[in-house]
Parts: structure tokens; C-alpha cells; sequence
């Protein structure tokens, strides 16, 4: 897996490498936001996970996934570390911090 100094230059690199979607975490799955195609935690799989952290705001620390589809969607999904406090199913909690800890 590559390494970035910066969350920009990870998400260029990953576009370039065909990860050129963009999904959004909702309760029970994530959501293409071009395409509006949801994904059940079944559906797709981490394939990278990148974490960065703010220099002095905490609030920075974000976690960047790039994700494919069983039938090959690929893209990225943001999640602020904190976010797991958001209403999510278990299921794709346990999704995201599997991948999220390793």
C-alpha cells in the first residue's frame, strides 16, 4: 500500500488508479452520490485505508477508504474519526472499524 503525506494527494493518486467515485455513509449502507447507488456492507470491499491526522486540530483527523463493488464500482469514502457516533448499523460499523484498525 502507498503512503501520503496529504489527504488531497491521496484521493488524486486513488482517482487516477480508477477509484473515481464518491460515497457517502448512511445508517445501513454507503451511497454513490453521482450515481445514487447504495451498497450493503456485503456488496463492496476495502480495499485501502489511509488516516490522517490534523497538525494542531483534531477535528482534521480524517480516515480515507477506497472501496470496490462486487460487479467493480470503484471510489472513496471520507469518514471523520469521531464519526462513529453517527447512526450506522452494526454491520457497517464493524465494516469500517475492521478495516479502520489494521
Amino acid at each position: 500500500m502507498k503512503s501520503y503525506d496529504t489527504l488531497s494527494e491521496a484521493i488524486t493518486d486513488l482517482k487516477a488508479r480508477g477509484f473515481d467515485m464518491d460515497f457517502n455513509l448512511r445508517e445501513t449502507q454507503i451511497e454513490c452520490t453521482i450515481t445514487g447507488r447504495k451498497l450493503s456492507p456485503n456488496e463492496f470491499e476495502i480495499t485501502e485505508v489511509y488516516r490522517f491526522e490534523g497538525d494542531t486540530d483534531p477535528g482534521d483527523e480524517m480516515v480515507l477508504y477506497a472501496i470496490e463493488s462486487r460487479d467493480g464500482l470503484k471510489g472513496t469514502l471520507m469518514n471523520a474519526y469521531g464519526a462513529y457516533s453517527n447512526t450506522m448499523s452494526n454491520e457497517l460499523i464493524g465494516k469500517l472499524t475492521v478495516h479502520h484498525s489494521s
